[in-house]
């Protein structure tokens, strides 16, 4: 089954548009990722503060709630500001474990007026969940996000 994230995008972007308060938005973007995506355990937000990724708004088990910027995917993610997609969490030097169940990963670092805010964080239990394809759409997902803070700062 195709997720048809140029449908996600629109129905994101109509869901969050009014809403002023930063943790609102995010955790109805967090529960909205988490119920759109098939074969996810994790969707949630790390926040960037005081050089490390913070936990933020999410759906899910218990998570980690600090990272360390340049460590594990979601510091090396933030650290690059490139998104990374993971197959094999386990195969992914300096992987941290948050939720051992989880097999594959992908985050995406998120940019508010050219400063890193955060990362947008899936995680699988299933190996190689994440395609080019997804990565593709939810990059496009986080930009909504990324351009629904930058109007509210």
């Amino acid at each position: 089954m195709n997720t048809d994230y140029a449908l996600l995008s629109k129905q994101l972007e109509s869901l969050i548009e009014h809403e002023t308060d930063e943790v609102a938005l995010l955790s109805n973007a967090s529960a909205f990722i988490n119920q759109a995506l098939l074969d996810v355990n994790w969707v949630g937000f790390y926040l960037a503060k005081q050089q490390q990724l913070v936990l933020g708004p999410f759906q899910g088990n218990v998570a980690c709630t600090r990272l360390p910027l340049n460590q594990g995917v979601g510091g090396t993610a933030a650290a690059t500001l490139k998104t990374l997609r993971v197959d094999d969490v386990h195969q992914f030097a300096g992987h941290i474990a948050c939720d051992v169940r989880s097999q594959s990963e992908i985050v995406i670092p998120l940019l508010v007026n050219n400063n890193l805010y955060g990362v947008l964080d899936i995680d699988s239990e299933r190996p190689g969940r994440f395609s080019q394809t997804d990565q593709t759409g939810l990059e496009q997902l986080a930009r909504v996000i990324e351009q629904n803070l930058s109007e509210k700062q």
